[in-house]
């Protein structure tokens, strides 16, 4: 008997910046077998890609014929340039991809905007933070939290679904940036907090391993203080998220908190400690280098510990 069934045609996807979370996310697609076409403003950084299947192009214009179009950048600037600037996504009058998939932490306005212009030219826009760090990536364990048209999210979600171990859809427009913003100030205010208590422990006696060892199997650990402990153990500053970026994004927060009248006084005083750290130097390192921030303040000096501690991460790589 002759085979009637019918095979959904693959789609064709294009992937637009390939820094430390995009590169690994872009992977994750690849090697899950899909056709992907890859933009980096730095060529040198995607060509990586092309070992495991991706095709390299030279603008973002390249990528204007595939079915779903993603971007992972760093500022609302960026977006823009990638969509609309004079070799961008939209810059082929030919053709333009059905859906855009945006996984950068961005302001509201600058996504709106974005979605406007790709509306015009028929393009739905899905707006997808994501939260992790490359090695949370690799290990599939990162979560995405996505708004925009419920019929292209429900297109979009398998591929969604390749990239970590949670999407969340929470309805039209950019809400999902509103519940990026406030997972990214959370993010600071806890890392402040973590770092303080650390340092208090520590000067109080008790090794940062040990201790970070009991938070981790109370019930004040989380997925984040587990993949934190080796930094801290081991004073390991290697950039996942830098100190910029994250006063971006407090930077973010506390204009969505002027603009609902919300008071957010822990986040701001967070925004003004990360302010002094990049003051002191600390930019091109990861974020919890608050913790020696904070261990200067209190006249402590730390030493790497040289400690073997897990990261949470290890069972689901």
């Amino acid at each position: 008997m002759a085979d009637t069934s019918t095979k959904r045609p693959q789609l064709r996807l294009g992937w637009i910046g390939t820094g430390r979370m995009g590169f690994a996310m872009a992977a994750r697609l690849i090697r899950a077998g899909h056709d992907v076409a890859v933009f980096n403003r730095t060529r040198a950084k995607a060509e990586p890609l092309a070992e495991i299947g991706a095709t390299i192009v030279d603008s973002p214009a390249e990528l204007a014929d595939r079915d779903i179009t993603f971007t992972m950048v760093s500022a609302s600037n960026d977006l823009a340039a990638v969509v609309s600037g004079p070799r961008g996504l939209l810059s082929n009058p030919a053709a333009a991809p059905r859906i855009h998939v945006d996984c950068s932490s961005v302001s509201t306005e600058g996504s709106e905007a974005v979605r406007a212009m790709l509306a015009e030219r028929g393009t739905a826009m899905l707006a997808a933070p994501v939260s992790g760090n490359a090695k949370v990536v690799k290990a599939g364990r990162l979560s995405i939290v996505a708004s925009g048209p419920k019929d292209a999210f429900e297109e979009a979600r398998p591929l969604l679904e390749l990239l970590g171990e949670g999407v969340t859809y929470v309805g039209e427009g950019e809400l999902a940036r509103m519940v990026k913003i406030c997972h990214n100030v959370l993010l600071g205010v806890v890392t402040q907090c973590l770092a303080e208590i650390t340092v208090l422990a520590e000067k109080g006696g008790v090794p940062r391993h040990a201790f970070l060892d009991f938070i981790n199997k109370s019930v004040m650990g989380s997925t984040f203080t587990r993949y934190k402990t080796p930094a801290f153990v081991n004073l390991d500053w290697t950039p996942t998220f830098t100190p910029a970026l994250l006063r971006k994004d407090l930077d973010l927060g506390l204009a969505a908190g002027r603009a609902h009248e919300v008071p957010l006084p822990l986040a701001a005083i967070t925004r003004e400690l990360v302010q002094a750290m990049i003051g002191q130097g600390y930019t091109e390192c990861d974020f919890g280098a608050l913790l020696e921030v904070e261990a200067k303040a209190a006249g402590l000096k730390l030493e790497p510990e040289n400690v073997t501690v897990s990261d949470g991460l290890e069972a689901a790589r």
